[in-house]
């Protein structure tokens, strides 16, 4: 009796666990029909450009190369040579148009798109978009397959999700993984910040850049795009544009070769702990104007330096690289609400905002008739000139006193103070009248120009 019940016992627990086992598997996502069915509109891009063979100058050359060489050694005159990249991307339409990087197809001279039945054909670039790393090709054929693309707004951290791609030109390679966040800003080279992008744990790797991120309903959830990687091959960190972005992107691609963004002409800042005392905040939040486009959408609408973005548009701005995501796909012209943090108020204020446009500022320059300050500064006046090269009024500071609340604060010698508490400096006259008010051992905003970027600190007058 002892025997059966033991057999009994040791049956019970392996059904259970085996029933365990094939419950678990049952929940894993199974990707061969999705693979199957969506691997026909994915796409191998190679693109040829003309490139010299070193961009290196004559007076760059070894010195101890004859002068009677240096004219036949000069790389300057050496031919163009050939160069190819290749990537990936996906059809949209059964007409021809397909999606893929920027940066993939950049200043390239002939582009060939192969599908995976490897049949080939010649592309047309429609349009570019450096600033999204997007890109819109055309081939010539119909009855194509293709993708839709999915609503990204609704992509979830720890989503399954599935890219196809050409990792180091091995064709049509699938790998699948989660979402690991939404939202991530990586600032370009030209430290702009308009992608939010989707990070993966997908293994990405060079030559899937512009290929498609399923989601398990088999639609385009975004467009692989980057990696972080210390070994030039996938470590698990990838980053996709969101499809919601991209049709955006393509859609005025296709109506006008171009893509325009929405632009309130303001430099903006985080806002750390201090920074929110002092603008009477309870945490950490939203973007900071530090400097405004004279004239600009922001100023034409009412915004003022020092006002703390919150919400725009109905999004609320964690961070300020969430501003960027939300002015950036607002369409020029459209006038939309915003709620800002004013000297220690929310007022709400409605924002027309403009197209994209650029404003270079000069270094700006030093003068003299240094006096002190409470802050522990030598200030200066500037000169005409340079206030109006540099569109700025302030003072200059000269110099700044060891351990005192300026130095404390992270000021510099050459920095221009613009603003102090909430009030604007116009001049040393100005700056000594407004210091004297200020009340002692109280966090306070504090705005200067540093090489001509604006900068918010918060300092503490101790008397």
């Amino acid at each position: 009796m002892q025997l059966k019940s033991w057999f009994l016992k040791c049956s019970i627990l392996l059904t259970i666990f085996c029933w365990a086992v094939t419950s678990n598997a049952r929940s894993l996502p199974e990707f061969t029909d999705l693979i199957e069915s969506k691997s026909p509109a994915v796409v191998k891009i190679t693109a040829e450009s003309k490139r010299k063979a070193s961009s290196r100058s004559e007076n760059q050359l070894p010195d101890n190369v004859p002068d009677i060489f240096k004219h036949f050694l000069d790389p300057r005159r050496a031919p163009e040579r050939n160069a190819s990249a290749s990537g990936s991307g996906f059809l949209i339409s059964k007409d021809g148009y397909v999606i893929t990087n920027n940066h993939v197809v950049e200043g390239a001279t002939s582009v060939v798109v192969r599908l995976i039945d490897r049949r080939e054909y010649d592309a047309d670039i429609i349009g570019t978009d450096p600033q999204s790393d997007l890109a819109l090709l055309k081939i010539k054929e119909k009855n194509l397959p293709f993708v839709k693309f999915a609503d990204s707004d609704k992509a979830k951290v720890g989503e399954w999700v599935l890219a196809i791609g050409s990792p180091f030109g091995l064709d049509f390679s699938a790998s699948q993984g989660i979402i690991s966040a939404i939202g991530r800003s990586i600032p370009s080279d030209g430290n702009q910040n308009y992608v939010p992008f989707i990070q993966t744990d997908v293994s990405i790797n060079p030559g899937n850049s512009g290929g498609p991120l399923f989601n398990l309903d088999g639609d385009v959830v975004g467009i692989n795009s980057q990696i972080y990687t210390r070994s030039g091959g996938s470590i698990g960190l990838s980053f996709a544009i969101p499809s919601n972005l991209a049709k955006d992107v393509v859609a005025q691609l296709k109506d006008n070769g171009r893509v325009d963004r929405g632009w309130l002409g303001v430099v903006i800042q985080d806002v750390d702990k201090d920074l929110a005392l002092s603008f009477g905040l309870d945490k950490p939040q939203g973007a900071l104007i530090a400097q405004m486009e004279p004239n600009g959408p922001a100023e034409k609408s009412g915004l003022k330096v020092g006002d703390i973005i919150l919400e725009f548009n109905g999004r609320k701005m964690a961070t300020s690289s969430d501003l960027p995501h939300a002015v950036g796909p607002t369409r020029a012209g459209s006038t939309v609400s915003a709620v800002i943090m004013r000297k220690g108020k929310q007022v709400n204020i409605d924002v027309t905002v403009g197209t994209r446009g650029a404003s270079d500022a000069e270094p700006l320059a030093s003068a003299e008739r240094a006096i002190e300050s409470r802050l522990g500064l030598q200030v200066e006046e500037i000169p005409d000139d340079v206030k109006e090269a540099n569109n700025v009024e302030g003072v200059l500071i000269n110099n700044v006193v060891k351990d005192s609340p300026a130095d404390k604060a992270g000021l510099q010698a050459g920095d221009v103070l613009v603003q102090l508490g909430f009030d604007e400096v116009v001049s040393v006259k100005n700056f000594q009248k407004i210091e004297k008010s200020l009340p002692a051992n109280k966090p306070l905003p504090i705005r200067v120009v540093r090489r001509g970027s604006p900068l918010f600190r918060s300092v503490i007058i101790n008397k």
